[in-house]
């Protein structure tokens, strides 16, 4: 039997990247589905299209990045954050100025 057969595949998610990633990663979209079962799994998926996504969202620890906000449905979220099918999450750099 083969892997797939035996993992189930984690559903779809809508994931919106803010304008400023989008210029850091040319070709990438404004929204985009992604199979995701955590934020983790969604940023690695993110990686997969854009290398060097990852290094832009999260830091060494791995934890997301003091300038990056991800939200899941309206809330703020963590990598180990759980992600239904069909949840929705957007992923923004914080605006900061003086």
């Amino acid at each position: 039997m083969s892997r797939a057969a035996v993992e189930p595949r984690a559903a779809p998610v809508v994931v919106r990247l803010s304008g400023a990633l989008r210029r850091l990663f040319p070709g990438a979209p404004g929204e985009l589905a992604l199979p995701a079962a955590n934020v983790a799994e969604l940023i690695e998926g993110l990686e997969a299209r854009w290398p060097g996504m990852r290094d832009r969202l999260c830091d060494s620890r791995p934890a997301i990045r003091r300038h990056i906000n991800v939200f899941v449905e309206g809330r703020r979220a963590g990598l180990d954050t759980p992600l239904g099918p069909g949840s929705e999450v957007d992923i923004i750099t914080a605006v900061s100025g003086g």
